[in-house]
């Protein structure tokens, strides 16, 4: 089976499942880490969080960064939602994530991962 490539920093489409997995919504997701057959993804959704958490990032309609990730709408991108799915759920690819962006996401994630403090684990 031909499994198609998905490089990191790439904007998908993906059937995302809800907590409880009782079903999915096809939103768009941001590819963190690419495996053979899996993606690592962090959500994305045009509601805003309410309140948005210090991991949320939004993703400006307008600028430089989000004319490359191929979205439609403002986007707010959970970094604390981040799954492991198989490459079957993803629908296509929309766009990708330019160097700031990247920047901002790699910042967000030592946050809220709180990889800056090793006593944390």
């Amino acid at each position: 089976m031909q499994v198609p490539r998905m490089p990191k920093g790439s904007i998908v489409l993906v059937h995302f499942p809800f907590t409880d997995l009782s079903s999915t919504k096809l939103r768009p997701a941001l590819v963190l880490h690419e495996g053979h057959l899996d993606v690592t993804i962090a959500p994305m959704t045009t509601q805003r969080p309410d309140p948005p958490l210090p991991s949320d990032l939004l993703i400006r309609k307008g600028t430089l960064s989000f004319k490359a990730t191929g979205l439609k709408e403002e986007s707010w991108l959970l970094i604390d939602k981040i799954a492991t799915l198989e490459k079957m759920f993803i629908e296509g690819i929309l766009g990708k994530a330019d160097d700031d962006l990247k920047r901002d996401v790699n910042a967000k994630l030592a946050e809220c991962l709180m990889f800056n403090d090793v006593s944390a684990i």
